[in-house]
Parts: structure tokens; C-alpha cells; sequence
């Protein structure tokens, strides 16, 4: 199964935040930063959560050196892109209308996010317009 019909877990999820803030690390750093305790049981969460992660294809291991690194293999934007299509698809037929239009209407945009929201529509008019 290819990484675009898996999800990720909460504790995954933790483990890749911290990849994406903090950059590549080892078995032990990410123990340090997720949980910010160490133990034989804390270290082999990790362990298990960066297997599954790397055999969903989420995490790449570089076996260079006697202490493996650690590093995403997806970005930030892809996963919440990921996410949002399959609640598009699950909740709303596919259309991503109701799920911007309740997320816009439920929380409200300030100023700046109204004016990135408008350049990106008027990105996206023109990218249309000269093709």
C-alpha cells in the first residue's frame, strides 16, 4: 500500500513535527524531543513509531554511520493536503467547497489571511486564464 492511502498516527505525527521543526535526527535525540524523558521503554517507542513510519514511506533512515539519522520524507504541506482531501472525499463527496467554506465561516480570517487568501485565488484565476 503506497503512502497516499496511509495516514499517520498522533504519535507519528509527533515524531514527524518534530523531524519538520528540528531537522534530522537520531533514535535518541528524537526521544529527548518528543518526550523529553529518556528509558529503555521511551527508546523503543520511538524506535516502533520510526519503523512504521519509514515503512509507510514517511521517514527515510540514513544508514551512513554507526548511529542511524532520521529524516521526513514528507513535507508538512503534503501531509495536510493528504488530510484534507480524504475529509473532503469522506465527508463532503470530494468537493472541497464545504469543508473551506465551513473552516473559513467557523473560526473567521484576520486581515492577513484574507489578503493571502485572495492572492492565492488570484494565482490560481490567472495560472488559469493563460492556459
Amino acid at each position: 500500500m503506497n503512502r497516499q492511502h496511509q495516514d499517520v498516527t498522533e504519535a507519528e505525527l509527533a515524531v514527524l513535527q518534530s523531524l519538520w521543526d528540528a531537522g534530522p535526527a537520531t533514535i535518541r535525540q528524537l526521544v529527548e524531543r518528543v518526550y523529553k524523558q529518556s528509558g529503555a521503554s521511551v527508546y523503543a517507542t520511538v524506535q516502533k513509531l520510526l519503523d512504521r513510519l519509514e515503512s509507510k514511506g514517511f521517514v527515510e533512515r540514513d544508514r551512513g554511520g554507526p548511529i542511524h539519522r532520521f529524516h521526513a520524507a514528507i513535507n508538512r504541506d503534503e501531509l495536510i493536503g493528504r488530510r484534507l482531501r480524504a475529509v473532503a472525499d469522506s465527508l463532503c463527496g470530494g468537493s472541497l467547497s464545504p469543508l473551506l467554506t465551513h473552516l473559513v465561516e467557523g473560526r473567521g480570517l484576520s486581515e492577513p489571511e484574507r489578503r493571502e487568501l485572495r492572492a492565492l485565488i488570484d494565482r490560481l484565476e490567472g495560472k488559469r486564464r493563460s492556459h
